[in-house]
Order: C-alpha cells, then sequence, then structure tokens
C-alpha cells in the first residue's frame, strides 16, 4: 500500500466493515442505511450539503479478490439556477459498483479500490459519480429566461420586461439625421 493513500475513519457512514463476511467467497450481506454526507460532495455550483442524508442501498459480497460492492446512493443536491441563480434542488441517485480488494492482492495494479484492513471507503466512489451525475449548470426549469443583461431583472418573475428602444452612445450624436432635411445638413 502506498504512503500517499489515507486511512478511512471507521465513524464515518460511507466506509463499510466487512468483517462478517469472513473473506469466504459466496457470503452476502445487504445495507440499507442513511448516513451523512461528508464536505465538499460536489462542486461551487451545486452539491450535497454537510451532513445532508445520503440512502444507502448496497449488496456486499465477498469474492476471491476481495468485497464486491454493488447498489445505490440516493441524496439530494442544492444550488443556484446558471440562468436566473434561483434555488435548486436535485434528487441524484448514483449506481455504485466497485470491487474493493484485499491487502496485498495485487491482481487489480495500483489503481484498483482496496480495503483497509477490512474496511471498504465508499467517500472517493461517490464523490467520483456524484461529480459525473451533478449537472454542469442546474436549471430552475428547462425554459428559464434567466436575467435580464441590461438590470439583471429575473426575467421569469417580469416577461414582458422592457427598457424600450436602446442606443448605442457612441451613435447618440447621429440620433435624428435622417429626419433632418437637406437645408438643415
Amino acid at each position: 500500500m502506498s504512503s500517499s493513500r489515507r486511512h478511512p475513519d471507521p465513524r464515518s457512514g460511507l466506509v463499510l466493515d466487512t468483517h462478517n463476511l469472513h473473506r469466504q467467497a459466496g457470503v452476502m450481506r445487504e445495507v440499507r442505511e442513511r448516513v451523512e454526507a461528508p464536505e465538499g460532495l460536489g462542486n461551487d455550483v451545486i452539491g450535497v450539503p454537510t451532513g445532508a442524508p445520503i440512502d444507502l442501498e448496497l449488496r456486499l459480497e465477498a469474492v476471491v479478490e476481495g468485497v464486491l460492492v454493488t447498489g445505490e446512493a440516493r441524496f439530494e443536491a442544492t444550488g443556484q439556477c446558471g440562468r436566473c441563480l434561483e434555488p435548486v434542488t436535485e434528487q441524484v441517485v448514483i449506481d455504485i459498483q466497485e470491487l474493493y480488494v484485499y491487502p496485498g492482492n495485487e491482481a487489480d495494479g495500483e489503481d484498483a479500490s482496496r480495503l483497509d484492513g477490512e474496511l471498504a471507503d465508499l467517500e472517493p466512489l461517490v464523490r467520483d459519480e456524484a461529480l459525473l451525475e451533478l449537472p454542469f449548470m442546474p436549471v430552475c426549469r428547462a425554459d428559464c429566461a434567466g436575467l435580464c443583461p441590461d438590470c439583471g431583472a429575473n426575467l421569469n418573475a417580469d416577461p414582458g420586461h422592457d427598457h424600450g428602444p436602446s442606443t448605442d452612445p457612441r451613435w447618440a450624436g447621429l440620433s435624428g439625421w435622417g429626419e433632418r432635411g437637406p437645408a438643415d445638413n
């Protein structure tokens, strides 16, 4: 095991103890738990608040190489609409399928997820999958009109919003030029 790997915190809800699988291929247990979200799950625009509930429905199965974890994690992400800046809530379901190899098993290379003793740390997997599932630019609704580029008013609340005809100040000196007669030029 490389020294750059962190040891999982057994108190975290996303760290599962596999001791009761006894390293016997074919032994299985189901996990249905509500755990707290770790800090920083998401991105700057949308994410899961620290401590918010994550519902896990998992199956842990001992296999020859390690422990196969399959199932789903469900949570609610909150953020801001990328168009109008109103609050947005998204229900997210991520699929989990990961083999956690036993310590000392080098069959799957350095990038394989590994058990730390008998602990399987799901946090890195949940983080990666959450980032893939969360929208790049969340919107409050598909037809969100956004904000007025001139004054910042929410165009969803005031669809008839108008500032009247606009004149570029660089051309203001020419206003009315076509209305003058030939003698005025």
